[in-house]
C-alpha cells in the first residue's frame, strides 16, 4: 500500500500546476479542474481518453532524480496529477486498484517528453525513462484526498494479452 503524497491540477494547456488538499474524479471524464476535463489539454484531441483522465507519479522517482541525476524536480514541476509514495506504480499498468475510494486502471507508463523538458527547463528526459509515472483510466467516481491510500491490486488479463 502507498500513499497520496500531493495532488496537482493545472485550468489549461500550458498553465502552472496548482497543489490540491483534494480532487473529484470522474469517469470518462477525468479530474474536476484539470486541462483534461476541461478539454484544454495540451495532447488532446476531441475527446478525453481513458489515458489522459489521470497520471500518477513515484515520490521517490523524484527522489532518485536527485540522487542520480543531480536534478530536483518539484512534485507540481511533473505535469503529473498525484504524487504517491511506497507503492511501485510501473507495476500497475493492466491491473485495477484503488487510490482512496477511487477504482482506477492502469494504462500505460507516462514517460517524460521534450514537453516536460521544455516547460521545466531542466534535462529531466533521462532520468525519468521507465519512471515518469502512469496513466490512469478513471472507474469509479469519488474524491481523492492527499493522505488516502493507493493499492489494492487486481490482474486484469484478457485472452488477447495471453496471445
Amino acid at each position: 500500500m502507498g500513499t497520496v503524497v500531493s495532488i496537482h491540477t493545472a485550468p489549461a494547456a500550458g498553465a502552472a500546476m496548482v497543489a490540491r488538499a483534494e480532487v473529484r474524479a470522474v469517469p470518462g471524464t477525468g479530474l474536476d479542474g484539470d486541462r483534461y476535463a476541461a478539454g484544454e489539454g495540451a495532447w488532446q484531441r476531441r475527446g478525453t481518453k481513458p489515458k489522459q483522465q489521470m497520471t500518477l507519479i513515484e515520490l521517490e522517482a523524484l527522489e532518485a532524480l536527485v540522487r542520480d541525476y543531480q536534478i530536483t524536480l518539484g512534485e507540481h514541476e511533473t505535469r503529473r496529477n498525484i504524487t504517491t509514495e511506497g507503492v511501485a506504480l510501473n507495476h500497475l499498468v493492466g491491473r485495477e486498484f484503488q487510490v482512496g475510494d477511487v477504482r482506477v486502471r492502469g494504462l500505460e507508463l507516462c514517460e517524460p517528453c521534450g514537453y516536460l523538458e521544455e516547460k521545466t527547463g531542466k534535462a529531466v528526459r533521462a532520468g525519468l525513462v521507465h519512471r515518469g509515472g502512469l496513466r490512469c483510466e478513471i472507474l469509479s467516481e469519488g474524491v481523492i484526498r492527499v493522505g488516502d491510500a493507493v493499492g489494492g491490486c487486481e490482474v486484469t488479463v484478457t485472452c488477447r494479452d495471453l496471445h
